[in-house]
């Protein structure tokens, strides 16, 4: 018995989607995967840089100041008397041994009794005395000055040779400066010293006249201007008593406070820049003196401060400052410290950790902790002894949110 013929059987067909369709889920997957992660991935931190630069770096004291004419003089009563009403107005214009500031009327009587005629005569002596030290101390001035000026003159011309440093060519300068304040002060001190031999002399010819009676004129012992009018109506003065001030307005210096801290770091001849005074430019002076004796003030705060008055002269043209006058309040920055040169970073990327100062530096996009010796200081910018190279970037008051090894993105670039 035969079987039924079977069909030949046709190969299997394998159906389904190709291989990359097969694959979809898989880089599905992996997108999300990387979506999540980007997602939970910490962002860059904003941060403010400024770079590491070489340039000038001034350290300043800053604090407040007060203009005072140099050389002032107080016009008293030299004996008693009814002194006529003074016309006079400060600012008024004076010439030494012409300009009449006061009349005072003085009985005879007053001057002919002898313990007062004794007193007129070494009075006399005693002003001749005077005037003679103050003649002497004037030559002596004009001797000092001509050879401070003479020195500067050399020191310029060395200088400009480069065969001295800056340095000794700005103390040549100070010198003149400070021989030729002297000089005006010199010539001051024996205008006064002659006034009062004149006035002196005066009261001892009344005295042996017998007393005339008649009023007693006082006249200007310098030039200048009048600064103040302390008694103005008529009235019975007594010897001594004071009347008007007089003085040069256009030869002054500044009267500045300092803590006595900051005092200790100033040294005669730095330099003094005078702001906030009024004028469109600052003004040029240079530290004569800072005094010895400290004083105690009570700060705004209430809190008790040591301060110093550092006396500065003025170094600009007269020209320069025509307004200014006595008692003007001026912003004084005192130079203690400078550098033509210095690589310098601003102040607020340093932070104290420990015993050591450390900053952020900007390296590959992250935030690197390093470690820097600073130097001085005016509070906006450093000297960076050690730890930094020119050119590098840094962190500019990091604060919590920088830590170091993170991603940071730079949001404001600080001008240096």
């Amino acid at each position: 018995m035969h079987s039924a013929a079977q069909p030949p059987s046709k190969p299997a067909v394998r159906s389904g989607a190709p291989a990359w369709r097969r694959r979809l889920p898989w880089f599905g997957a992996a997108a999300l995967v990387a979506l999540i992660s980007a997602g939970l991935w910490p962002e860059a931190t904003p941060v403010e840089i400024a770079a590491a630069r070489r340039g000038p770096l001034v350290v300043t004291v800053d604090e407040e100041g007060m203009t005072r004419v140099k050389n002032r003089y107080v016009i008293t009563a030299p004996v008693a008397g009814q002194l006529r009403r003074i016309d006079w107005k400060a600012g008024a214009e004076v010439v030494a041994g012409k300009t009449v500031l006061a009349v005072i009327e003085a009985g005879g009587a007053d001057f002919l009794d002898a313990r007062l005629q004794a007193q007129a005569e070494a009075r006399v002596k005693a002003a001749e005395a005077a005037r003679e030290a103050a003649l002497a101390q004037r030559t002596r001035a004009e001797s000092a000055a001509t050879l401070a000026t003479a020195e500067d003159s050399r020191a310029r011309g060395l200088r400009a040779s480069n065969v001295i440093s800056a340095q000794e060519a700005d103390l040549a300068r100070t010198r003149r400066e400070t021989a030729a304040a002297e000089l005006r002060a010199a010539e001051f001190s024996a205008q006064v010293a002659g006034f009062e031999l004149q006035q002196a002399q005066a009261l001892l010819s009344r005295g042996r006249a017998g007393g005339t009676g008649e009023p007693l004129v006082i006249t200007s012992p310098v030039g200048g201007r009048i600064l103040r009018v302390m008694q103005e109506s008529s009235r019975m003065v007594s010897a001594g008593f004071p009347l008007l001030e007089v003085g040069d307005p256009t030869d002054l210096e500044v009267r500045i406070e300092a803590l006595s801290r900051d005092g200790v770091a100033i040294r005669p001849g730095a330099r003094v820049m005078l702001e906030q005074w009024g004028g469109p430019q600052p003004l040029a002076a240079r530290v004569r003196l800072v005094e010895p004796s400290a004083f105690t003030k009570i700060s705004a705060l209430g809190v008790e401060e040591q301060r110093v008055y550092v006396i500065a002269d003025f170094t600009d043209p007269v020209e320069q400052r025509p307004t200014l006058g006595d008692s003007y309040r001026v912003e004084a920055r005192v130079v203690t410290w400078e550098s033509a040169s210095a690589l310098q970073a601003p102040a607020g990327a340093l932070f104290r950790q420990g015993t050591d100062w450390r900053t952020f530096v900007v390296e590959g996009g992250r935030s690197v902790l390093r470690t820097v010796k600073p130097g001085r200081s005016n509070g906006v910018q450093t000297e960076i002894i050690e730890g930094l190279r020119e050119g590098e970037q840094v962190v500019v008051y990091p604060g919590d949110k920088v830590r170091s090894g993170e991603r940071v993105r730079p949001l404001v670039v600080t001008g240096s």
